[in-house]
């Protein structure tokens, strides 16, 4: 069971085409303010709670369908205010003295992070799953029998409660795209964090629930060994069924990334895009959207001041345009400051969640102490941004930019990349870890996550690359590969770019001066570089004017070169072969 001590926690219409429109969505973006009282105000407009009590509640609710008949008290869709008398009046965690605000703060145990390697999907023979899914170690498959125990199991558990929290949220803001999802839980600060990171319905909705999640965190499966599974948690999904059960992990991003592989299964079905990345839009419409992995600046360079946010990491694109998955942000707290990531220390405050972060001896975050985990984290709903754009979504974006920080010190700062260039990129997914990242690093290492989401994707990766195909030549949407790494050589020898430098790449991507430039093209890898851009230095747009040993930077670019092929070998199977678009 959770505990809890001095030092740590406790546990337990889419946006419009017409121009005057848009200029009026953007406007109250732009023009919004920070503040507790408009904090106040839009967690005050979320309230369809109801309280459902008697033999009959299951019922009512309708998870009685599920099997779940037991409990005779069922909290639906609670208020922040409520869901927050319900997490201290049930001792789930401490209310930490955050400094913009009380904030309820707790310890999900031992599990801190996802638990990939107990991830399961049934393989329901000759169904459409069977025939679509991308089956390996992302996507490892379990028998519809084993499913079935898992599935009693956690039905059992839940009918052991006299009281059960149910909540009722959309995955994805379009219209046209998004998914009601069930979610059943046995506490209250799991609600609060669905309720943070999914988007909010706003009056009750006799829409069909497309996917119910039975969250019964505190039960294990006793039977693994038997079922050939890894550990006794699991987190299983059955496509077909449209259930899925978690066991033994309190980790609260167990519920928002489950759904989001589920996006990345039904979307393209339809011949739409998921994406794992962040996305804003301009004043005149212009969106864009920001591909990357950790480190390498998606959340930071898509925040600006001249832009309204979007959403920070999940989106899909249909045939609308852009749209946020989610209703809030999930975002790491470890040595979080007001001076380095002001936005993100100013949501930490009333209705927001922390999970896994220390507290000091006055109850107030201390995000300097991993002592528990690096992977702290704070939940917070999106109006905790200021300028977000209210809608969560857009045009068709205008620009597409993949981040990498590269180590090696050898792709340049910015590049324009044809169509297949960008398949390839995209299909790559190319960062570099560095030595102090992860222990036993000791030089720069390669990082490759096919769509920069390998964790999430239920289908092959060139499927996606298709999709993103179709939807940059319909909408003619540029594509650019920005390096965030380093520059004059590699890590070591070379300086990391300058925030500056990069958020001038950025900006004459966005504004379109990049277009007046005058190119030159990548010996090895072929992007076109800009000569000269408004704020960066000349030799750094070029890398390899940037290094005083040429000799030394063009081995280490054909070093770099060979470890591309090396990784693209493993999408040979696919249907379409992207290899040419590679590097020399």
């Amino acid at each position: 069971n959770l505990q809890v001590t001095s030092k740590m926690l406790a546990a337990s219409k889419f946006a419009p085409r017409a121009t005057s429109k848009v200029a009026r969505v953007l406007g109250r973006a732009f023009s919004a303010s920070p503040s507790d009282a408009s904090f106040t105000d839009e967690a005050k407009e979320y309230n369809i709670s109801r309280t459902i009590v008697g033999a009959d509640a299951t019922s009512q609710v309708g998870i009685d369908s599920l099997g779940i008949k037991n409990a005779t008290t069922i909290y639906k869709n609670l208020t922040y205010k409520e869901l927050f008398e319900h997490e201290k009046a049930n001792n789930e965690g401490v209310v930490a003295k955050a400094e913009y605000g009380e904030t309820f703060t707790v310890d999900t145990g031992k599990f801190t992070g996802r638990s990939p390697k107990d991830k399961w999907i049934v393989r329901n023979v000759g169904s459409d799953s069977d025939k679509n899914l991308w089956w390996g170690d992302v996507n490892q498959s379990i028998t519809p029998e084993i499913y079935e125990d898992l599935y009693e199991t956690a039905i059992n558990h839940m009918n052991s409660k006299e009281k059960l929290y149910v909540a009722d949220v959309y995955c994805g803001a379009s219209e046209a795209s998004k998914r009601k999802v069930r979610f059943v839980h046995e506490l209250a600060w799991q609600q609060h964090f669905v309720t943070n990171m999914f988007i909010r319905p706003e009056e009750e909705c006799d829409k069909e629930i497309d996917f119910t999640v039975i969250n019964a965190c505190a039960a294990t499966n006793a039977k693994w060994k038997e079922h050939n599974l890894n550990s006794e948690v699991a987190v299983a999904f059955n496509i077909e069924k449209k259930t899925a059960v978690i066991l033994g992990t309190w980790y609260g991003g167990e519920n928002k990334k489950g759904i989001f592989s589920l996006m990345n299964y039904w979307l393209p079905m339809v011949d739409d895009l998921p994406m794992h990345c962040s996305a804003n839009v301009g004043k005149d419409g212009d969106s864009a959207l920001f591909f990357g992995l950790s480190g390498t600046g998606k959340t930071t360079l898509s925040a600006d001041p001249n832009r309204a946010l979007i959403g920070d990491d999940e989106h899909g694109w249909d045939k609308n345009g852009v749209f946020n998955f989610e209703g809030g942000c999930y975002a790491k707290t470890i040595d979080l400051s007001e001076k380095t990531e002001p936005e993100i220390y100013r949501a930490v405050t009333t209705n927001a969640m922390l999970e896994n972060v220390a507290l000091k001896e006055d109850n107030s975050p201390d995000y300097f102490d991993t002592s528990k985990t690096q992977n702290g984290r704070v939940s917070y709903p999106i109006f905790h941004i200021p300028g977000y754009l209210k809608e969560q979504q857009a045009s068709h974006p205008k620009n597409c930019i993949f981040l990498t920080c590269d180590a090696y010190g050898v792709l340049p700062p910015v590049s324009k990349l044809t169509s297949g260039q960008a398949l390839y990129q995209f299909v790559s997914g190319y960062t570099s870890k560095v030595a102090g990242t992860e222990r036993g690093i000791t030089e720069p290492t390669p990082n490759f996550s096919p769509c920069f989401g390998a964790a999430f994707l239920t289908l092959h990766p060139t499927r996606y690359a298709e999709l993103l195909q179709q939807k940059l030549e319909a909408h003619g949407t540029e594509a650019y590969l920005v390096n965030t790494g380093w520059s004059g050589g590699g890590y070591g020898v070379g300086e990391r770019m300058s925030i500056k430098d990069t958020r001038a790449c950025i900006n004459a991507i966005l504004d379109g001066s990049i277009n007046e430039a005058e190119f030159e093209s990548h010996p090895v890898f072929g992007f076109d570089m800009p000569k000269s851009l408004p704020g960066v230095e000349g030799d750094v747009l070029n890398p390899r004017n940037a290094w005083e040993d040429k000799e030394a930077y063009d081995a280490t670019a054909v070093k770099l070169a060979g470890m591309f092929k090396e990784n693209f070998k493993k999408y040979s199977d696919g249907p379409n072969d992207y290899s040419k678009y590679g590097p020399n």
